[in-house]
């Protein structure tokens, strides 16, 4: 496992940029250069954010929106791995969220796995109605997804982590008991 510190460096960078991070996929998602697999696993972990019952419910201190951040982390790995995806338009902010996801790795251990499937689930999901095949199929319903994760963005206020390993702990529990089995 990594170092403790290394976690608690990076989850409350990741809860404060999670609006900024959430806005460019969704500039990503706008593109009509962006392919199409790219979209729907791009369009999942943003769909996410609006999931009435996610892994960690938004309310909870410290983590309540920490699952939303690794989901959009492993989203764009997987989006980036799609053909077409390798375009320098789309590697900047795939590559650069993608590559946090050995830190992920290292956090959940054995849970990863699990994790990595879920959210191979929400491409087939929906959430507030839309479900990706209409984000990814229709312009109009996208130009609204949009808008509602500039919505999201511009509401959202990163809560405060405690940097201490309870809170790691609190995490970990919660998504164990949570993910689907594998």
């Amino acid at each position: 496992m990594a170092d403790e510190n290394t976690f608690l460096d990076a989850f409350p960078a990741w809860l404060r940029t999670l609006a900024d991070d959430a806005v460019a996929l969704a500039g990503l998602l706008a593109a009509e250069s962006t392919p199409v697999g790219a979209r729907r696993a791009i369009a999942g972990g943003l769909n996410y954010l609006f999931k009435s019952l996610d892994l960690v419910p938004d309310g909870i201190d410290d983590i309540g929106y920490l699952d939303d951040a690794f989901v959009l982390r492993i989203a764009a790995r997987d989006a980036l791995a799609q053909e077409g995806a390798g375009t320098a338009d789309l590697k900047g902010t795939l590559q650069r969220l993608a590559a946090d996801v050995p830190t992920i790795e290292a956090f959940l251990g054995d849970d990863q796995a699990r994790l990595e499937a879920y959210v191979r689930t929400l491409a087939k999901g929906a959430a507030r109605g839309r479900t990706v095949a209409d984000i990814v199929d229709q312009v109009d319903v996208r130009r609204e997804f949009v808008s509602d994760i500039h919505a999201f963005a511009k509401s959202y206020e990163a809560p405060s982590f405690h940097r201490d390993q309870k809170t790691l702990v609190k995490m970990k529990s919660f998504l164990a008991a949570r993910l689907p089995a594998a």
